[in-house]
């Protein structure tokens, strides 16, 4: 039991956004919520780190406050984006996701 504990509070401790991150919402006061596939965590960020985040290149911004981990998506629903067998879904309009799949098809491989 302790193992796995331990297990879990590396995850929770050493995550890297770019990789292990399939989503993030940015709250007030700081606050960025993260969403991986088996977690959420919370963590408050300086505004160089944020601002750093919501520019990098991997994400998506979805909507104003919520960037989605594009090379994360596994496939697109009539509305909603899906993140492999998970059973993590986010809502996505048709042109959203258009957009998407343009800057998929951009990314070098």
């Amino acid at each position: 039991m302790m193992n796995v504990a331990l297990q879990d509070r590396n995850v929770y401790e050493d995550f890297d956004p770019r990789t292990d991150t399939l989503y993030f919402k940015v709250g007030s006061h700081d606050l960025v919520s993260f969403h991986g596939k088996n977690y959420n965590i919370k963590r408050r960020l300086s505004p160089e780190e944020r601002k750093r985040l919501t520019s990098d290149t991997a994400f998506f911004r979805l909507e104003a406050n919520c960037y989605v981990n594009a090379g994360k998506i596994t496939h697109m629903e009539e509305d909603a984006l899906c993140f492999g067998d998970s059973t993590k879904r986010i809502p996505c309009s048709k042109r959203q996701q258009q957009m998407i799949l343009n800057l998929l098809a951009s990314a070098p491989h």
